[in-house]
Formats: structure tokens, sequence, C-alpha cells
């Protein structure tokens, strides 16, 4: 387990109603491990569990059954919470629920100060997430005059400073137009390759799962397909009885091929479409 960030042992997580009786369950007998220096993405569409499974990997929630592991920590072990929470660090959906200052450097510093780090080493750690981010230019503005994408990279910056191995990114690109999306998948795979912090990202976008060193799709709570993005999208039918789609080019090469022409059917991305179609001549 030592080159594991994240395990998840048979993981059950229930959710009971307040005013219904009836439990439901949201994650049903998960295991997942997650290797240090990984770039995974979690599909599934909406209801399939994803979203309370990335609330596991940093104590959010803790599982009804099984056992959830952040870097061979036991989340349910209470005094090992900050421990926890500052190795994998966590961006939701709407960056304005993570964002407390009013000014951008002090919204990046509120993490580290409550870790107690010292004044001069704050001022280094936020200046260096900034420039990470490509935000350093705007460290003096307003969080609410920025565009929805540069906000996701200040929070993104906010969870750089406290020196994080691990980033859980929850359909962070869900509330962005396209430029804003192509930012943050940008920055996030710069944080990925540049300085090897495990990526694990929950969405819906199937053109932002094609970066990932590995794919899981769920489905009802739990795992239905693994493998990396040329597997995983190359499960056409498989991805359409789930109910998700895979890349346009994918889905192209796969109705080509059903038509008779000799194209492969793993094809993610434009460029590979482009050879392929030039192959054929």
């Amino acid at each position: 387990m030592l080159d594991n960030m994240i395990k998840c042992d048979n993981v059950v997580f229930k959710y009971t109603g307040n005013e219904v009786k009836e439990e439901r369950v949201a994650i049903d007998g998960v295991n997942i491990e997650v290797k240090k220096g990984e770039f995974l993405v979690i599909l599934g569409h909406n209801g399939s569990g994803k979203s309370t499974l990335a609330k596991h990997m940093n104590a959010l929630l803790l599982p009804t059954e099984g056992k959830v592991y952040v870097d061979t920590m036991d989340t349910q072990q209470q005094d090992l919470l900050w421990e926890i929470r500052s190795k994998a660090g966590m961006v939701f959906q709407n960056p304005d629920n993570q964002l407390v200052a009013t000014i951008v450097e002090e919204d990046v510093a509120f993490g580290p100060e409550n870790l107690g780090i010292p004044s001069e080493e704050i001022r280094k750690r936020v200046d260096e997430s900034l420039q990470t981010v490509n935000m350093y230019d705007y460290r003096r503005h307003a969080p609410h005059l920025l565009s929805g994408g540069q906000k996701q990279r200040v929070a993104i910056a906010g969870i750089l400073a406290m020196r994080p191995q691990c980033i859980i990114l929850d359909e962070p690109t869900a509330m962005l137009d396209p430029s804003g999306r192509k930012e943050v998948i940008k920055t996030i795979t710069k944080l990925n390759r540049d300085l090897g912090i495990t990526i694990i990202l929950i969405t819906h976008y199937m053109e932002e799962a094609v970066e990932a060193d590995r794919i899981i799709v769920m489905d009802e709570g739990k795992v239905k397909l693994t493998g990396t993005p040329r597997e995983v999208f190359s499960k056409v039918p498989e991805m359409k009885s789930i109910g998700l789609d895979v890349p346009q080019v994918t889905e192209l090469a796969y109705e080509l091929s059903k038509k008779g022409i000799n194209i492969s059917n793993d094809i993610l991305t434009i460029s590979e479409m482009v050879n392929a179609l030039c192959q054929l001549r």
C-alpha cells in the first residue's frame, strides 16, 4: 500500500433520510487504488456515486462499511483529520463556495494560515501557487471580478498553497464556459505532469478524460469499467448502455467501423482521426 495515494477497501456508503427511514446505497462495495502521481478520472452520470466517492477521499464523508486510506492513513481516525486534508485537497464545482476573502492573495493565504505556517513561508507559498496557475498578476484583484475559469484557478491555488500531494476535483468545470473549462484542465494537467501531484478528476465531460492515465466508470454506486482512456472509450456499446457518451471522434470512428470502413475504433483525438483517414487512401 506504500505506493498508493488513495485506497478504497470494499467501501459502502448509505444515505439515511430524516423523514423517510429508507436507506439509499450511494456506494456499493467499491475497491480502488490510486497510485502516487497518477491522473485518474472518475466518470458517471448524476446519481452514479462519483461525487460521494470523491468526498470520501479527504474524509468529508466516512464509509458506512469498509475503509478509505489516504497515504496509508485511515480516514476514520479523527486525530489524523487535519493531516489527511492537508495531503488530499478538494476543489468543488462552484468556486464561489471556496473563495472566502476579498482579495485574491488573501484567499490563497487562508489555508496555510489555518495550518499555522509562518508568515514568510505563507508569502512564498501564495506567490508560487498563483504563479503556478498563471494568476499572479491578479493577486490584488477582488475574486468577484474574475471570470469563472479564473476563480476556479484561484481556488486551485488556495489548495496548492497547503502543499498537498493529491488534489481531488469534483466537477470543477461544470459551471464554466468552454474557454474556462480549457483553462482549468490545462492547469490541472500541468500540476500532474510538472509537479507530480496526484490528480483525481470527477467529470461528465468525456473530452476532459482523454488526458488521464486511467479512467474509472461508475454506475449505481459500483465500478463498471476501468482502464486507460483508449481502452474505456473503445467500449462504445458498454458506455452507451450506462448512459454515457464517448468523445465525438471516438464515436465517429466506431460508426465508420460499423459501416465496414477499415478504421481503428480506439481513436481519441482529431489528429488521430485525420491520420487514420489519410492512411485509407
